[in-house]
């Protein structure tokens, strides 16, 4: 199986520098199984989107886009539950 490549949008890199080490450490293990895997177990589709999908590292959601033709996932938001869908 192809490994998808990863990217950040900078909002989502920002973001990511922001957080906590312990939860950047989480999110980046989480990140890094997307390459392999884009759809895992508990990942959800968002309404309204064709191509948007969220996975959930505790009290963070991490939002990104697949691109199945060009084997790439972007990272679009990485945020609290409360905030990320707004």
């Amino acid at each position: 199986m192809t490994e998808y490549n990863v990217e950040f949008v900078e909002s989502a890199a920002k973001e990511f520098r922001d957080l906590p080490s312990d939860i950047k450490y989480r999110i980046g293990l989480a990140v890094r199984e997307l390459r392999n895997n884009p759809r895992p177990i508990g990942v959800r589709k968002l309404k309204g989107h064709d191509c948007l999908y969220r996975i959930r590292v505790g009290r963070y959601r991490v939002v990104y886009e697949i691109d199945d033709q060009a084997k790439m996932i972007l990272v679009t938001r990485i945020r609290r539950r409360e905030k990320a869908y707004q």
